[in-house]
């Protein structure tokens, strides 16, 4: 790790609940950023995702978000030793552990830590493996496994912390079942809980948040949307985003003692900018509700800017590695359902006064490549009267005679 005017660069530990790669989370990862070195060397780890089909399409959508977002070149790597900056996320945390253990990353980032230099940023997964213990998701969420532990990494052991860290902490993905917890539930995680060594703490990282640990200064701030949780057995605290307490609070509290938190009130540039973004789930919720009441209330125009609102927040979060929620994705289906929509519930009229509109939205979605969507809004105008011929000049549009 390099050095500034010959001493070593200061150290920060970052661990994220989820968002890694979303809009929610810029304002943080540029806040570590601004600490690095010139032509800092940055890397990822893809190692909790590296048994994916699409690796290289998760890679690549990350160090794009990196790039642009942060202005951070980021390289692949498969070794963490030299680096000034060090990210993983989203996977597997159990594919990632065996991986880390048996070659010399995992005791490369114990050393990061123990020595309290470079920044280092795990999330989601990897965020997963950081404590004493790691939840084995995949095998009990999806393949029924019986709950149980892995050791993880230990990373927060050299800080004083004997704790386990839980992602995903606030999910409500499962709408008709308990998936908080990172998918584990009240009922499997108080099982667990009784088989963590004597005196373990739960960390709960609630999604879209983000803990910093400045390693040198020893200061502790909550960052985000939602808080983090100190779980134990007797005791629970919730530190909201904003909070800002020193490494010594936070280990009285895993210990189940009390802490001199500074209020919410006190946000720093990262925590209040991450509490003023909406998640993707959020903005699909909200245009799909801006065009109901548009197409109840008979105006075509706001139902289309609903659509094209959405189009905007899909390019925004084209990044995203993690999706909650069935994020892009789900986004994705959910426009071209409105699409499909419009031109069933506007008027001949309405449809009309949207050509200009619609046609600059269909050219967006055949320049990005997406020409099945495009074909789905050409459909769509002529159901409401406006045919679109494909012409060399550009596309052409007239009224279906009355």
């Amino acid at each position: 790790m390099r050095e500034r005017g010959g001493r070593p660069m200061p150290g920060v530990l970052v661990l994220m609940g989820s968002g890694e790669t979303s809009p929610t989370m810029v304002e943080v990862h540029r806040s570590v950023a601004r600490r690095l070195p010139a032509g800092a060397r940055a890397v990822l780890l893809d190692t909790p995702y590296a048994f994916q089909e699409n690796r290289a399409d998760i890679s690549a959508r990350a160090r794009r978000y990196f790039a642009r977002s942060v202005g951070l070149e980021v390289r692949v790597a498969e070794g963490v030793a030299g680096a000034d900056w060090v990210f993983s996320g989203p996977g597997s945390p159990t594919y990632a552990l065996e991986r880390w253990n048996d070659g010399p990353v995992g005791g490369d980032l114990r050393a990061r830590v123990r020595a309290r230099r470079g920044a280092t940023v795990l999330a989601s997964a990897a965020a997963c493996t950081a404590g004493v213990a790691t939840a084995p998701v995949y095998e009990i969420y999806k393949a029924g496994a019986e709950p149980h532990w892995r050791p993880g990494l230990d990373l927060l052991e050299p800080l004083g912390l004997r704790v386990v860290v839980i992602p995903h902490f606030d999910n409500a993905e499962g709408g008709t079942h308990d998936t908080r917890y990172c998918y584990l539930g009240e009922r499997r995680l108080s099982r667990m809980e009784r088989e963590l060594p004597p005196g373990t703490a739960v960390l709960g990282l609630d999604e879209h948040t983000a803990v910093l640990v400045d390693l040198g200064t020893e200061e502790v701030e909550v960052a985000g949307r939602g808080g983090l949780t100190i779980r134990r057995p007797d005791t629970r605290a919730v530190l909201p985003a904003g909070t800002r307490l020193t490494l010594g609070e936070l280990r009285r509290l895993a210990e189940g003692g009390g802490a001199a938190a500074t209020p919410p009130s006190s946000l720093s540039s990262a925590s209040a900018q991450g509490a003023r973004q909406v998640t993707l789930a959020e903005t699909i919720r909200a245009c799909e509700c801006r065009f109901q009441e548009a197409v109840a209330g008979g105006d075509p125009s706001a139902a289309a800017r609903a659509v094209l609102d959405l189009e905007a927040e899909l390019v925004r979060w084209s990044a995203d590695t993690e999706e909650d929620d069935g994020g892009v994705d789900q986004a994705r289906d959910l426009m071209r359902l409105l699409i499909a929509r419009l031109g069933e519930a506007a008027s001949e009229a309405g449809v009309r006064r949207l050509a200009g509109p619609l046609l600059a939205l269909r050219d967006e979605l055949r320049r990005a490549g997406r020409y099945a969507d495009a074909d789905a809004l050409r459909d769509a105008m002529g159901r409401g009267g406006v045919q679109v011929e494909d012409t060399p000049d550009g596309p052409r549009w007239t009224t279906r005679p009355d």
